[in-house]
């Protein structure tokens, strides 16, 4: 499944704020690429996105940060109109070479 996952993670200039930021980008770059500073795009299984998901519990901070998933009934591509500058490095699902 494609998910686009974008989040706000409060006092960033405090070194806690940062740490947390860090952080949830390092869990979203495990499971998708980012595709602007605080969005990433997925394409998981659904035991891959509760992972993730449990691990975005982990490291967030309820009182202050949001995190938001959006789930694609289908592939994101159908979904998605980019304008502008596409920084976007391969398309969703593409294996990386290295």
């Amino acid at each position: 499944m494609d998910v686009l996952v974008t989040y706000d993670i409060a006092d960033t200039d405090e070194e806690e704020g940062a740490k947390r930021l860090r952080r949830i980008a390092k869990v979203c770059q495990k499971y998708g690429q980012r595709v602007q500073f605080s969005v990433f795009e997925c394409r998981v299984s659904n035991t891959q996105l509760e992972r993730m998901i449990g691990e975005v519990e982990d490291v967030f901070d309820r009182s202050c940060d949001s995190v938001i998933i959006y789930r694609f009934p289908g592939e994101m591509e159908s979904a998605t109109l980019r304008l502008g500058c596409d920084k976007q490095e391969r398309k969703l699902g593409e294996p990386w070479i290295l």
